[in-house]
């Protein structure tokens, strides 16, 4: 009863804190909600037990080199927003063939998302139900999927738009308020001398794999170099930086605390195998862990799928319409679902935003030599290097 009324008081005051309009009006923090909303969204369902499970006590140690490797990828998109804001949008030829490659693969990557988001969605859906199974899961999703095509057709999402800010508020809520769970929790087990050091079950390359498809868990800064109709170079830099300094914080800590504390799932890991790890705290996080999944993820689908579609349409200079883009990504969305598990469709995601995190290292690369500073084009060729190993490597959470 003390850890739900806790937790129930940190998510009602969090809710409080970021629903005040004067918060909302600052322009720095509204930049940053678009990216740290897809960085800590769908990552945080799933990565407390597939690190806790695979890694054991050096899950925090694997969850701080996946923030690092987002970081670094991040300066090669944040050098990227500078070049274009200096040159005028006047870059090489060699930049500018890099980005429209980029832009291709984010689409795809943006395919995925969606479809990761939506099963996520699907599996959450029913969790708490007596249809907690892959087949009624799986009927969801495709049923979401199907919404949003007509949706899309039809209307187009800007109906759908505000609902970003209200899934932000109810997911970073709904994280205060596990957080503040956790380090009660936390600090009861250590008193009683409880805690455990469990052993690494995925180890050498195995474990390295594994780590490049969990990429996608990070992934979403990417988001404010695109942002440039509404906010200008510095403040999407600032507050790309400022969204994955707070995801970091937020992701070591929860894996910090889960790693150490709590029972991890035994036998087959599945993607809500969360729900159970929560209830280990508190009866009420279940229930508040699926509200915000539901939230989070619809908002998310949505938001990718409407990006897709734009980029699709803009690459083509309008010879395809973003609707007829919706049309393909469902379709690939439905055989996804149908033919993958979700871990399996989380490697898909990673490896797919690895490629697109490949070409934009290049084009910083490119564009750090055309500047003559040869050390920072050697740095982002490096990366686009590892990015592209997490292209070619990246392996699923066995499931």
């Amino acid at each position: 009863m003390r850890l739900d009324i806790v937790i129930l008081a940190a998510t009602l005051l969090c809710a409080a804190l970021l629903a005040r309009p004067a918060l909302a009006r600052l322009p720095l923090w509204r930049a940053t909600v678009t990216p740290l909303a897809s960085i800590i969204g769908s990552g945080f369902l799933v990565l407390g037990p597939v690190l806790g499970t695979s890694y054991g006590a050096y899950a925090p140690v694997a969850m701080a080199l996946l923030c690092l490797g987002a970081w670094l990828i991040g300066s090669a998109v944040r050098f990227n927003i500078t070049r274009l804001e200096t040159t005028a949008g006047r870059r090489t030829a060699t930049e500018e063939r890099l980005d429209m490659a980029a832009s291709w693969a984010l689409s795809f990557a943006y395919v995925i998302s969606v479809t990761y988001y939506l099963n996520l969605f699907g599996s959450f859906g029913v969790s708490l139900t007596p249809l907690h199974e892959s087949l009624h899961a799986r009927l969801l999703t495709s049923a979401v999927l199907c919404v949003i095509l007509v949706v899309g057709w039809t209307w187009g999402f800007r109906a759908l738009e505000g609902l970003e800010q209200v899934s932000v508020t109810v997911k970073l809520a709904v994280i205060a308020g596990l957080l503040a769970g956790l380090v009660l929790h936390f600090g009861d087990t250590a008193a009683t001398g409880g805690l455990k050091f469990d052993p690494a079950k995925v180890t050498g390359w195995s474990a390295v794999t594994l780590g490049f498809g969990l990429i996608v868990t990070v992934q979403g800064f990417e988001t404010s170099r695109y942002l440039g109709a509404t906010y200008d170079a510095r403040t999407r830099i600032r507050s790309m930086a400022l969204a994955q300094i707070i995801a970091t914080v937020i992701y070591l800590a929860y894996i910090g605390l889960v790693s150490y504390d709590l029972v991890m799932p035994s036998g087959k890991l599945t993607e809500t195998a969360i729900i159970g790890m929560m209830a280990q705290i508190a009866p009420v996080l279940p229930v508040l862990l699926v509200v915000a999944a539901l939230s989070a993820q619809f908002s998310a689908a949505i938001a990718d799928t409407s990006g897709c579609g734009g980029l699709v349409e803009e690459e083509t200079r309008r010879r395809i319409p973003e609707r007829h883009a919706y049309v393909l990504l469902v379709v690939i969305g439905l055989l996804l679902t149908w033919s993958s598990g979700v871990f399996e469709i989380i490697s898909y995601a990673s490896r797919a935003f690895a490629l697109y995190y490949a070409l934009q290292a290049m084009v910083a690369a490119v564009g750090a030599r055309a500047q003559g500073r040869t050390g920072k084009a050697a740095g982002f060729a490096l990366m686009a290097l590892a990015a592209a190993a997490v292209t070619l490597f990246g392996t699923p959470a066995e499931g």
